[in-house]
């Protein structure tokens, strides 16, 4: 029903742009996008403001240049490949805890229940829509204020390890070790300290090993794709959801393939997205991305730390943004 109302809300908009609007082919496609989330996520009007800022500021927020980017399936191929359709990724009980749809408990099942859970994460890389195409080409800035407008966080690094690795553990960060020193060094040794912690136990959302086809990791870069830039690097994403086996215990897809995700990295205690911090740490970029079946670019087992990849503070202005970069949200459960 969604998606038919969606395709002649499309029809008629884009009849409106032939008859002599000037706004742009990306436009166009994240106007349909804002319909989308007014929907499924049922947005208010202020809201949806909020995200028009956002992606209007930015100029290059959406799914991908559309000039270039080819998506190896259509939403409608990915809907049709998921038994019992969209509704089967609907979860009653998920809806109660977190108090949203598409977003799943983040929790210890060794030791907890769902309802125990003190935060959900975003099933699906946003929009958080099964079978959309995700958002990129999004700043770490822009991902947190995405996020906020929608009464929701970015997540701390260890919240989203916990969502791949299926067992939300508590933050393991060593703060002793960024004190008196540099962003950099600090995120460097912190990392070394946290990847030696859990090399012996790494795992992928899907499994205890790699696996070729089990996530939306087949597609290809652009031929013209060199440098990264916005006109030469189409994002050639699979709609989130496509693989159904490319999901974690706790029940969040993509976690592996398709879009790199944007994170908070704390280095002090004050500056944990998870207990109410507004000010934030340092960019962490998590997951693989929509070719790693064909070029394995880097590890990346569900607690992996990466190196400070283009680090900023989260908030800066500068923070980094590519065609394959996006984000999911988290939000706290009282």
């Amino acid at each position: 029903m969604i998606r038919a109302f969606l395709t002649a809300f499309m029809i008629s908009f884009l009849g409106l742009a032939s008859t002599g609007s000037a706004q742009s082919q990306l436009q166009l496609n994240n106007e349909i996008l804002f319909e989308q989330l007014r929907q499924v996520h049922r947005l208010s009007p202020r809201e949806l403001d909020a995200l028009r800022a956002i992606f209007a500021a930015s100029g290059y927020m959406g799914q991908g240049n559309p000039a270039i980017s080819r998506h190896p399936i259509s939403p409608a191929q990915c809907e049709a490949g998921i038994p019992g359709g969209l509704n089967g990724y609907l979860s009653a009980r998920n809806e109660r805890i977190c108090g949203e749809r598409y977003m799943v408990p983040l929790y210890d099942p060794r030791t907890q229940r769902p309802q125990d859970a003190t935060a959900c994460i975003d099933q699906f890389e946003f929009p958080n829509i099964p079978c959309t195409y995700p958002v990129v080409w999004t700043k770490a800035l822009e991902a947190a204020q995405v996020c906020a407008a929608l009464g929701k966080r970015l997540c701390d690094a260890h919240e989203w390890e916990g969502a791949c690795a299926g067992a939300l553990e508590p933050p393991d960060y060593r703060f002793d070790l960024a004190r008196g020193v540099s962003a950099n060094t600090a995120v460097s040794l912190m990392r070394a300290a946290h990847n030696a912690k859990y090399a012996p136990t790494q795992s992928w959302s899907y499994g205890p090993t790699y696996q070729r086809g089990i996530c939306a990791a087949d597609s290809q870069k652009s031929p013209t794709c060199g440098g990264g830039g916005y006109n030469s690097c189409g994002s050639n994403t699979y709609p989130t959801g496509s693989f159904p086996q490319c999901q974690s215990a706790l029940g969040a897809f993509d976690l592996n393939g398709n879009a790199a995700e944007h994170m908070n990295l704390p280095l002090a205690p004050d500056q944990m997205s998870s207990t109410g911090s507004t000010t934030l740490g340092v960019t962490e970029m998590k997951g693989s991305w929509f070719i790693f079946d064909r070029y394995r670019a880097h590890p990346d087992w569900c607690r992996w730390r990466a190196p400070f990849w283009h680090g900023t503070r989260v908030l800066s202005p500068y923070s980094h943004e590519n065609y394959h970069l996006g984000f999911r949200c988290c939000n706290t459960v009282d």
